[in-house]
């Protein structure tokens, strides 16, 4: 698994993942929450690993260092 996320993309994600999060846990019900915390753990999870498996298709690569 090569490396094809950069700092920026990755700082993203982590926003938008804690955003969810918090959404999930005071705002939403039902549906829309598990949807949201899915959301959350995907983004998060390819933040970590800095990895993101959709970027393969369209070769995208936002990592300045490969």
């Amino acid at each position: 698994m090569k490396i094809n996320m950069g700092g920026t993309d990755r700082t993203v994600r982590i926003v938008i993942a804690v955003v969810a999060a918090v959404l999930a846990l005071t705002v939403a019900k039902g549906a829309l929450a598990i949807v949201l915390w899915i959301v959350a753990a995907i983004m998060l999870l390819t933040a970590v690993v800095r990895f993101c498996p959709l970027y393969l298709p369209f070769k995208i690569n936002t990592n300045k260092n490969a």
